[in-house]
């Protein structure tokens, strides 16, 4: 057991503010949160007269939970900075993708690239995330396409936890794009490459969750329902990419397998909203892939609002669409772009966050929930979406260890 001291707590253990207590202290036990409150209140201070309980001195550092993010491809070969510059001479997204570009060009690299390479070049990625005070990331496949490379990156997500101190929850996006081997053969892929391919993924306890990319550009709401069809088989939660260049349907169809998240939502309208209370999801907010792509449908956040869908914030990290590997700036573009209030994407990077995972211990510092802490040298947290290019973690805590 130890307790930190002498710090201004941002609990955020209501629904409604961000729970900020001046001059307090905190009980670490083990892994968990023991106990939280005023300094002058802490039953721990008050029995321990000979000081035997280790302490730390935060030096009036404020502390929130350590932040999550929640939707990420940071495990891939290659880079798409040769499109990116295709783009400002006017190529669509579309075009590229159509053209053999896109998500197959990151494919061909992934597939190039061995097991150490994918880990490597993610580990320069993962590290700009921890220096920004993360302690869980989320990490996609969906780059190899063929049954042993998607097995691969998501050996390869696993690893990272092996090598830093960080939670690594990973999702099967099998059904990302279709490979060179299957234009034109969305069906056949499905029936060849995903349901297989997520059937040895998740022998080998590879898969949190089961991801796919519902779009012109990628599979219909029909061809997603079958790999939805076979997470349920396998008891796999959902989540799903929606709406983001048009409105096909895929977060009516998400909310009917209670999907725990629905991420980018450009296209999505109130009726979805409503369908996402309904069925529990959370709206991951992706601002990373509005901006790169200079779109101009905005999400529906009031009506998330209205529905009290829960919003969380994420970098969408990946080499193509959004190659942003700071989670600060992904909250500063939520509120200068999208108006969300800085208590939201707070929120969204901690507590929803973590149920848009299917993580019911973290987020918020209350007793029982693991204690991920981040020091910041800063004095309110709306700094955190204030703030550009800005650098101000101290410390991470990340499963009690100080």
């Amino acid at each position: 057991m130890h307790i930190i001291h002498n710090a201004t707590l941002v609990t955020l253990a209501a629904d409604d503010d961000y729970g900020m207590i001046p001059d307090a202290a905190l009980v670490i036990k083990g892994r968990h949160i023991e106990w939280v409150g005023a300094r002058a209140d802490c039953p721990f201070l008050k029995n321990d007269p000979d000081n035997t309980i280790p302490t730390y001195d935060a030096k009036g550092a404020l502390i929130t939970p350590a932040l999550i993010d929640c939707h990420t491809h940071i495990v891939h070969g290659g880079d798409r900075a040769i499109e990116f510059e295709m783009r400002l001479n006017g190529a669509g997204y579309e075009e590229l993708a159509r053209a053999g570009g896109g998500i197959n060009s990151t494919v061909r690299a992934t597939r190039a690239a061995s097991l150490d390479e994918l880990i490597d070049s993610a580990l320069i990625r993962l590290d700009h995330l921890i220096a920004e005070g993360v302690s869980v990331v989320e990490v996609k496949s969906g780059y190899g396409l063929d049954t042993e490379t998607e097995c691969q990156m998501l050996r390869a997500a696993r690893a990272l936890a092996c090598q830093r101190d960080i939670e690594i929850r990973t999702s099967f996006l099998g059904a990302h794009a279709l490979p060179d081997e299957y234009r034109d053969r969305p069906d056949a892929y499905i029936d060849s490459v995903v349901i297989p391919a997520l059937d040895k993924a998740h022998a080998e306890g590879l898969v949190d969750a089961v991801d796919g990319f519902c779009e012109g550009i990628a599979f219909t709401p029909q061809q997603i329902e079958r790999v939805f069809m076979k997470a349920k088989d396998l008891g796999l939660p959902v989540k799903l990419h929606a709406e983001q260049l048009s409105h096909l349907g895929g977060t009516k169809l998400a909310a009917k397998y209670q999907a725990i998240s629905v991420d980018h939502l450009e296209y999505a309208d109130a009726d979805d909203a409503k369908a996402m209370a309904e069925a529990g999801s959370v709206a991951v907010i992706l601002p990373g892939a509005f901006y790169t792509l200079r779109e101009t449908k905005q999400p529906p956040i009031e009506a998330f609002r209205k529905h009290q869908v829960p919003m969380a914030v994420s970098t969408d990290c990946n080499p193509g669409s959004s190659p942003l590997t700071s989670i600060l700036l992904a909250m500063n573009m939520s509120a200068t772009m999208f108006r969300m209030t800085p208590e939201e994407i707070l929120r969204g990077v901690t507590h929803h966050a973590a149920k848009a995972l299917g993580i019911t211990d973290r987020g918020r510092l209350v007793k029982g929930y693991v204690a991920d802490l981040a020091f910041w040298q800063i004095h309110h947290p709306a700094e955190l979406s204030y703030r550009i290019g800005f650098h101000p973690l101290i410390r991470r805590v990340v499963g009690g260890k100080l």
